[in-house]
């Protein structure tokens, strides 16, 4: 046991590291926010703590205290999503020497750790008009009720906030309060950010990283904050789009734009400066990657990720989302909350003990001893705002009230953007604290997600002929009409002889998504059309068609395009089936339209090209 006091941090050694071999200019071994948590500490005074999001505040009482006073607990009350009741509340227990049931006044649990520990309230200013009388009388006299916070252990109390009134519910302006506490205001320079980002990368030699964020103007350098630029940096350590670093804010995503000196949007920087990263630490920057969905949430598994997909409705995002995971799972299910049907007791809720505390109650899948995983389904769609306010702990901290989710590896939360064919979504508005919590944030398309295969191995036959038509049939704005979940209504509807106008979208009044389906019922009638199927019932003729292309234009002709487009349309599993077809085909086609194929192609597709490419009979030299 060690013997420290809290008054005697224990200062850590420095670690070497590709960025810092050696101690940086005037290091002293804590950070101006360190030093500030220890004096405040020694001093037995409430310690506020002002700074703007994603500077690191959190995270430095996180690895600081541990660090610094091992002996102490860190106890961390996220104040933006707790109720009255989490804190103190009065409720009948059994007295132990008479029998009789008593009223008593309960303490949150967590105040009770039965150690020395620090009371660290996030997001204090982010908290309601009841729950800022209690924060009142912690900051001021360390006390809550009738307890006396030193008594059960506390040797510090510190609340921490931005400012700004775009992210907080409250000014703290009562002098009795201020009066009572040492104030602090930080910027990014005061606390240790730079030396936990070349901590974490510690084979990248971050120099000239920090060079190009210090030399963004000071807008910038607020938008991309710390946290933000760790997201960039993880995002490019898995060979993604650095953009997918950068928050979605109200399904946009950010932009680093200069301001004008009228206020007016300047030059937007944002692919200069991300490219600029890139070539610093020796990474790519690729404008996407072969099935990104799946991709980004593998890595989440692996890295203990919080990742947001937004993408339009019907696309099949929540079906790979889960199957993927559950892949990453070995068959396990993940946790999956649907947030417009999700209270704030679905996840947590505090419930008195004979003891005389709050035990904060978790939901059991939290607390199942496997590995899992959360599926945030909806997630600009909360129920309340007050189950919204409970996931930024979630998102952030990997905590409820204060408690860690054991096992938990990877968050994805899946949304739809604010608009969408026009049209607006009823979902909610988030700010830059809520989105720069996730590490990667991508937008989805609709063929970013392979739900072409699951419809075929599903609905055989119908499906193909279905998908057919989407693909040739229709123009860009009537497939963004004709979503995968509305294509398996058209095949349901089909199968059971019932007209498809039904399975579109209806807009009201009687009207339906404006997609005409007099092709798609000429395809299901039995309309001659060409498709693999139907290349291979002739294959003869198509390479005589072929190699008559050949012989007219080196550019090949409209036969030549025809059998391009059925091929680069066509699902693995088609092409799989009539291998031999495609192998004959695709030396007859013109050289430009071969090394199409590969580019933007998910891994196994690739695979197979690249066995069909190269069995193509060289050329003499």
């Amino acid at each position: 046991m060690s013997t420290r006091t809290p008054s005697e941090p224990a200062r850590a050694g420095w670690r070497a590291n590709a960025t810092y071999p050696e101690p940086p200019e005037g290091w002293t071994g804590a950070s101006r926010l360190e030093s500030f948590i220890d004096a405040m500490i020694d001093m037995g005074q409430t310690g506020q703590v002002f700074g703007e999001h994603g500077i690191g505040k959190t995270a430095t009482f996180f690895s600081y205290v541990p660090q610094a006073y091992p002996d102490v607990e860190l106890v961390f009350v996220p104040a933006a999503n707790l109720t009255p009741d989490d804190l103190l509340a009065t409720a009948p227990v059994r007295d132990a020497r008479t029998g009789e049931l008593v009223l008593r006044q309960l303490v949150m649990s967590q105040l009770r750790p039965g150690k020395p520990f620090v009371l660290l309230i996030d997001d204090s200013l982010q908290a309601g008009a009841t729950l800022q009388a209690q924060l009142m009388q912690i900051a001021c006299n360390w006390t809550l009720g009738a307890y006396d916070l030193r008594e059960l252990g506390c040797v510090g109390v510190f609340l921490t906030d931005n400012e700004a009134l775009a992210e907080t519910a409250a000014r703290r302006s009562d002098l009795a309060v201020l009066d009572r506490m040492v104030t602090i205001r930080l910027s990014a320079n005061d606390t240790s950010w730079r030396h936990r980002l070349a901590e974490k990368y510690h084979d990248w030699d971050l120099r000239e990283v920090f060079a190009i964020w210090a030399a963004l103007a000071p807008p910038l350098r607020e938008l991309l904050s710390p946290r933000t630029l760790d997201h960039v940096l993880a995002n490019a350590r898995e060979g993604f789009p650095l953009r997918w670093g950068l928050p979605l804010l109200n399904g946009e995503r950010l932009r680093l734009v200069e301001e004008r000196p009228e206020g007016k949007p300047g030059t937007d920087r944002t692919a200069e400066v991300l490219d600029r990263i890139a070539a610093a630490i020796g990474a790519g920057n690729p404008s996407t990657v072969p099935d990104p969905v799946r991709a980004v949430v593998r890595a989440a598994l692996r890295n203990r990720w919080t990742v947001l997909l937004q993408g339009p409705p019907g696309c099949g995002k929540t079906e790979v989302v889960r199957e993927t995971v559950r892949e990453g799972l070995g068959g396990r299910e993940p946790l999956y909350f649907s947030l417009p049907v999700t209270n704030v007791e679905d996840l947590c809720a505090p419930v008195p003990t004979a003891d005389g505390t709050l035990d904060n109650v978790l939901a059991a899948p939290f607390l199942d001893p496997e590995p899992k995983a959360i599926v945030w389904d909806e997630y600009n769609r909360p129920k309340d705002k007050a189950a919204f306010a409970k996931l930024m702990e979630l998102t952030q901290e990997w905590s409820l009230a204060g408690r860690p989710i054991p096992h938990l590896r990877a968050q994805i939360a899946v949304q739809n953007p604010p608009y969408h064919l026009g049209r607006k979504l009823l979902v909610a508005r988030n700010n830059i604290a809520q989105a720069s919590r996730f590490t990667a944030s991508l937008t989805v398309e609709p063929g970013d997600v392979p739900a072409n295969e699951w419809l075929i191995a599903k609905y055989g036959a119908v499906a193909e002929t279905v998908l057919e038509w989407w693909k040739h049939d229709i123009d860009e704005e009537g497939r963004a009409w004709i979503t995968k979940r509305t294509i398996e209504r058209l095949i349901k509807l089909h199968q059971r002889g019932l007209p498809l106008e039904m399975g579109t979208v209806y807009l009201g009044d009687g009207a339906y998504a404006p997609v005409p389906l007099t092709a798609l019922l000429d395809r299901l009638g039995g309309r001659p059309v060409t498709g693999l199927t139907e290349l291979a019932r002739d294959l003869d003729a198509w390479e005589d068609k072929l190699r008559a292309a050949a012989e007219t234009s080196s550019e090949g002709t409209d036969d030549s395009d025809t059998v391009h487009r059925v091929l680069a349309n066509a699902e693995l599993s088609q092409l799989t089936e009539h291998r031999a077809v495609v192998a004959r085909l695709v030396p007859l086609l013109p050289p430009k339209l071969r090394s199409t194929y590969l580019v933007g192609a998910a891994p196994d597709v690739q695979r197979f090209w690249i066995g069909v490419l190269a069995q193509l009979p060289r050329v003499p030299r």
